[in-house]
């Protein structure tokens, strides 16, 4: 006991020895009393002295209150004093108004506490699973303790909770709970839960975080809610902020679109609470989360489209126009529209086209640069108009052609104000910062847009009235000599002025100039093409070496990348600054200071031996990339030749296939022919016996030749296409071959090259696989030829043989049936007689057939007729017999009927014999 004391601070002996000893007999009674009631009086006077005695408490009645949550757990009482004794001795909130002194004691008494009771693990899920108890003096103290255990370790709590079984779950289900003491208890500890802890705040966010955050904002009133709102918008940023994966569920849940509503600005004159101010700085904040520059370029592209189709940002651009918005509201939207523009094509040209609501309409871009070259608007929201301006800008060519444009003497109106216009007004200012302000913006105007570079040299810019105009890329400001920003744009832009600046021992305040200087001097030299004989790069150099010193003109150059306000400008794209004197640096700049310090210095001491080399090397290059752009261009071609020359063998390989078709059918019209021919010759041979068959014959002979002088043309013209096919499978096999050659001159002038040794590995392996496909294509093209020629050949060949062999058999067979036609006529007259006999006997049979055929069909309706009246007569003997029977009348049955007959055929039997 003296021990903890003694690590744990405890105050000496004297009053607090009576307190000490009744919490002593306290713990034993809690440990011994077999009664409840015993024991929840001794909890009950533990939690009312745990305030006053902390430490004593704490150290000696903690596992004994960790005993009671385990063993009495069906008792909520007991449970609900237990936990808020535990909460008390961790907690120090009745201490907050001591001296600092005596808060930090307090504070390591609680992390020392906490320490003991998270050390074992099972302490924590214990309290977890007591959560699950509905009963109001059990979860509300419950919440507490966790929050509070939170607050003083949060690292090894949020480790207990992630392994626990269901411990993120068992803290979610605390948000639907109706109290709302517990509800908004619960989005406090579901803060410091999720607080740095990835893992987590996955967990939180799959298990319908955003659902019930959004519909507690709704129901507590939007931005006019009041504290839940703003813990519940605290709670979304720590689920969104920096992870990924929720901000993408988030997306896709279309939980964007029902932020919309958040940003509906009333006209009511209703007045702008503290409150209603917080709580809409923090849902610019979420806006701002999800199309954050340090996002993934993927992630924040879809989250502007959704902005943009949901007409979020055109709720955002209405508050920007609107008046009577607070100032701290309007930089924040300011520099919320400004990241949901930023890189959208789609959204700029949406921000382009929004007009200020004044008479005549303005532009809000103009409206917006009004007020940064304006010295008397707030400094924080100059800055976020300049980020706009740049966010509108960045990597849309079609705005900086519109704001250089308004440069042009031609494009300028007087009744109007455009950007131009108010840019130069900046660049002359009296004041600093709009001088550079109004610089900055111009350069984003430029950036990586060569054409707009070409046409601001075009433009005159004259400092005063009188003065004769000069190039706008000449006029820097000198108004304010004082200022660093100034003195950085010195109006004698020489090589004497700018190794007088680095070569002077100045002071603190002008190290910076000296290393502007000293990096447009490097500037002058990396990109020298000597093409001045008094300034070639080996010139500079000497003067530098001899003026200043290579390593003192190095070291000029780092006290740019050193300065605070360079680190603070490279960290994001937006301009901050504590004051308009620490706005020194563009983010742009930075990282053109980072590209070129390097290249400066190497350039400063590389030798002049060493840059021949180097442009004998780049010579190289150049005239290496000339070859491998021609070697690609070939490559091209012949990639268009080969899928061409494919396309060809698929049209080949079409039209033999339709040539096997032709050729099959007709070889299935000769076995006609030959089947018409058996046929034919039955038919003659049956004319022998009728005279008629001679006239029949003929016209069938008729019919043959003229079937046969058609297949003879068919044949030629199979012949002549198959001739055709062997022509043009000859000219690709040239061209084939001549591409062949092409490829070898072209690998045989490459190898001469000793610098592309490397790329001609890859290259030959390209073209031996391009070899191998044109070989394939020949040996294709080879059994399409075969395929294509001599099945032809082999099918028409035969079929030319049978049918010469079929038209000589028709010739014979023709002369024999004409020696039998005139034998035949010489038998004379009778057998014509006996054909027109025949005729005549044949002509009365078929009349004689169709009577016949009359009667049939005349007897079959009257039998017809007789089978309908019979169906009559049976239906009616039915109906009468029923009628009979009715009436009583004996009516003997059918079968009776039939045996009686039949009795009656019996007994006449014997009289006939």
């Amino acid at each position: 006991m003296n021990f903890l004391r003694g690590v744990m601070g405890g105050q000496p002996a004297g009053p607090q020895q009576s307190g000490a000893e009744t919490i002593q007999k306290l713990c034993d009674r809690v440990a011994s009393s077999t009664l409840l009631e015993d024991r929840r009086d001794a909890v009950r006077a533990l939690k009312s002295l745990s305030k006053k005695y902390r430490l004593e408490v704490g150290t000696q009645a903690m596992g004994h209150l960790i005993h009671v949550l385990q063993t009495d757990s069906s008792d909520s009482e007991i449970i609900g004093y237990a936990l808020d004794t535990l909460y008390n001795v961790i907690s120090n909130d009745e201490e907050e108004e001591q001296e600092e002194n005596s808060q930090k004691e307090a504070e390591d008494l609680g992390s020392q506490l906490t320490d003991a009771l998270i050390n074992e693990q099972e302490n924590i899920t214990l309290i977890l699973r007591l959560l699950e108890e509905f009963d109001f003096h059990v979860r509300w103290p419950g919440v507490k303790l966790i929050t509070a255990l939170l607050k003083k370790r949060c690292g090894p709590v949020q480790g207990i909770i992630l392994v626990s079984p269901m411990g993120v779950s068992r803290l979610m289900d605390l948000l639907a709970d109706s109290r709302e003491i517990i509800r908004n208890d619960a989005l406090l500890l579901l803060q410091q839960l999720t607080k740095g802890n990835a893992a987590i705040q996955k967990i939180v966010a799959f298990e319908n975080a955003f659902e019930r955050l959004l519909d507690i904002i709704s129901e507590e009133g939007s931005s006019d809610g009041g504290i839940v709102v703003e813990d519940c918008l605290l709670l979304l940023l720590s689920l969104l902020k920096n992870n990924s994966s929720n901000q993408n569920f988030y997306k896709e849940g279309s939980y964007v679109q029902r932020m919309k509503p958040w940003f509906e600005v009333r006209d009511d004159n209703s007045g702008w609470s503290a409150q209603k101010v917080t709580n809409l700085h923090r849902m610019l904040q979420l806006v701002r989360v999800m199309v954050s520059p340090v996002n993934s370029p993927g992630a924040i592209s879809s989250c502007q489209k959704a902005m943009h189709h949901c007409g979020l940002l055109q709720q955002l651009c209405a508050i920007l126009m609107a008046t009577g918005v607070p100032a701290d509201i309007l930089t924040e939207t300011i520099n919320t529209v400004s990241e949901v523009i930023r890189g959208s094509q789609d959204n700029q040209d949406y921000f382009a086209s929004v007009n200020a609501p004044s008479n005549p309409p303005r532009p809000a871009i103009v409206v917006l640069l009004m007020s940064m070259v304006n010295e008397r608007q707030p400094f924080v929201l100059r800055c976020a108009v300049l980020y706009c301006f740049q966010s509108f800008l960045y990597r849309n060519h079609k705005g900086q052609e519109e704001v250089v444009s308004t440069l042009l003497p031609s494009t300028i109106e007087a009744s109007s104000i455009t950007a131009g216009q108010l840019l130069c007004g900046g660049l002359f200012s009296s004041d600093s910062l709009s001088n550079w302000c109004a610089a900055v913006a111009l350069s984003h105007a430029l950036l990586d847009n060569p054409a707009q570079k070409e046409q601001l040299l075009r433009v005159q810019l004259a400092t005063s009235a009188g003065t004769r105009p000069s190039p706008c890329c000449s006029s820097a400001p000198t108004s304010s000599p004082r200022a660093i920003r100034s003195s950085a744009g010195p109006s004698h832009q020489n090589v004497s002025y700018l190794t007088g600046q680095i070569s002077e021992n100045q002071g603190e305040d002008e190290r910076l100039v000296q290393g502007l200087c000293a990096l447009l001097l490097g500037i002058c030299i990396c990109y020298n093409d000597n093409s001045l004989e008094n300034h070639t790069k080996e010139k500079l150099k000497q003067l530098i070496e001899k003026r200043i010193g290579k390593e003192n003109f190095v070291e000029k150059l780092s006290f740019i990348s050193k300065q605070e306000q360079y680190s603070r400008a490279a960290h994001q794209p937006q301009p901050t600054g504590p004051t308009p004197e620490h706005m020194l640096f563009d983010h742009q700049f930075t990282k053109l200071v980072k590209e070129l310090e390097g290249v400066v210095t190497k350039s400063v001491y590389k030798s002049s031996e060493e840059e021949r080399k180097e442009e004998e090397v780049k010579k190289t290059l150049e005239q290496h990339d000339s070859i491998m752009t021609q070697y690609k261009e070939l490559i091209r071609e012949q990639d268009a030749q080969i899928n061409e020359l494919k396309e060809q063998v698929v049209s080949l390989s079409s039209q033999s296939e339709q040539m096997k078709r032709t050729v099959a059918q007709q070889v299935l019209q000769i076995q006609q022919h030959r089947d018409q021919h058996s046929i034919l010759k039955l038919k003659l041979e049956k004319g022998s016996q009728q005279a008629g068959g001679q006239g029949e014959e003929a016209q069938m002979n008729g019919l043959q030749r003229e079937e046969l002088s058609r297949l003879r043309e068919e044949l030629q013209e199979l012949r002549g296409r198959s001739a055709r096919l062997e022509a043009e499978l000859a000219d690709r096999n040239a061209i084939i071959t001549s591409l062949n050659s092409e490829r070898a001159q072209t690998v045989n002038g490459l190898e001469n090259n000793a610098e592309t040794l490397k790329e001609l590995e890859a290259l030959r392996s390209r073209v031996a696989s391009q070899s191998t496909q044109i070989s394939q294509l020949q040996a294709e093209k080879q059994d399409l030829l075969k395929t294509a020629a001599q099945p032809a050949k082999e099918a028409v060949d035969p079929a030319a043989s049978d049918l010469q062999s079929l038209l000589t058999a028709q010739t014979q067979e023709s002369q024999r049936l004409k020696e039998e036609v005139r034998r035949l006529a010489e038998s004379g007259a009778g057998a014509e007689r006996q054909l027109a006999s025949a005729n005549s006997s044949v002509a009365v049979l078929e009349a004689e057939r169709a009577r016949l055929q009359e009667e049939l069909a005349e007897s079959r309706k009257e039998q017809d007729d007789l089978l309908m009246l019979l169906a009559d007569q049976d239906q009616k003997i039915t109906t009468l017999r029923s009628r009979l029977k009715a009436l009583g009348e004996p009516i003997e049955d059918e079968d009776d009927l039939d045996s009686q007959d039949q009795g009656d055929d019996d007994d006449d039997e014997p009289d006939d014999d």
